[in-house]
């Protein structure tokens, strides 16, 4: 063999085993950790695998995801995390408050992104937003600090309100131990009377509707959790029957026949956490990116639901709205 060909065909042989060493390796593995399940999520999926997409990484191509839902049942989440700790998956991604806290008593190795609706600090999850430090980051929907916003918008919707429910998650689905807390300064800030009850599943829904009633209460402000996510419809049912006007968490709410939500974009919060995701895979260490927060809320009215309350929706509260469902 000629000296030439023999340089081109070790050549051939160097590029043939680089490339095969290459297609050998194993695609990396996220690891997606909730309390809830997927099932309804399609559009917060399709975010956050958008988010990735904007780093090159294509489920089911070039990364794999692993899912891992407790279904309502907290006491599962430890065995799902050291699972997934086990599995030795590249990054884990948590959502809710539960899956997020006990995703960091798991793991100190394994880089975490977080979406919760609490403060990362205030909950100690990390000590600076800026420079969360160690192997977390992740996005906050700011969802505990919005609940005096989410009063004062009811109180304007029924300026003779005097007393307001408020449905609080049990502290075994998830919840912030700070969402109630902020719920009672501000019905004292606004010098409303609260009553307050906790629903730990949809078995509760019926007795804490009963009590609003019971109680005189006016109107509802409905806490933010999982469980009442996956639960919209019915609750929205409920406070229809009781003709109780009620103010929810999230727009998706109010598509189900909600009366008024006023938070944070979900989908955004996904396509967030999906990027940083992506930055990890990339090589990015989760010390030096900032937890986001979440900047984009919005107001979302069910005209024909307040139509179905006899109630008016003052102008100024319609001009403010980012959709009107009618």
């Amino acid at each position: 063999m000629r000296r030439r060909d023999f340089i081109t065909a070790l050549g051939g042989v160097a590029a043939w085993s680089l490339t095969a060493r290459a297609q050998q390796q194993p695609m990396p593995v996220i690891g997606w950790l909730t309390l809830g399940s997927t099932k309804g999520t399609a559009g917060f999926l399709a975010a956050f695998r958008q988010g990735l997409n904007e780093y090159g990484y294509v489920e089911g191509q070039n990364v794999a995801v692993e899912y891992r839902s407790a279904n309502d049942k907290p006491d599962r989440l430890p065995e799902l995390a050291a699972d997934l700790v086990h599995s030795q998956v590249a990054v884990i991604f948590a959502t809710g408050s539960g899956a997020a806290r006990t995703a960091k008593a798991a793991t100190s190795a394994i880089p975490l992104v977080l979406l919760t609706g609490s403060d990362f600090v205030q909950t100690g999850i990390v000590d600076s937003l800026g420079r969360p430090g160690g192997n977390i980051t992740g996005v906050s929907l700011l969802d505990t600090q919005l609940m005096a916003k989410r009063l004062d918008l009811l109180c304007e919707l029924l300026p003779q309100l005097t007393s307001v429910a408020y449905l609080a998650p049990g502290q075994r689905v998830g919840a912030s131990p700070y969402m109630t807390r902020d719920m009672l300064a501000a019905a004292r800030m606004l010098g409303r009377q609260l009553v307050i009850a906790e629903a730990r599943s949809e078995n509760d829904f019926e007795h804490a509707f009963a009590t609003f009633v019971e109680r005189g209460a006016g109107a509802l402000v409905v806490g933010s959790t999982v469980l009442f996510f996956r639960n919209s419809g019915k609750l929205a049912a409920l406070a229809a029957r009781h003709r109780i006007p009620t103010i929810y968490p999230f727009r998706e709410f109010a598509s189900d026949g909600g009366l008024i939500s006023y938070g944070p974009n979900l989908e955004d919060a996904y396509r967030l956490a999906g990027r940083y995701v992506g930055q990890i895979l990339k090589g990015a260490k989760p010390a030096g990116l900032p937890v986001q927060q979440s900047s984009r809320f919005e107001l979302v009215i069910n005209l024909k639901t307040a139509k179905a309350l006899g109630l008016t929706v003052p102008p100024t509260l319609l001009a403010r709205a980012d959709e009107v469902i009618e």
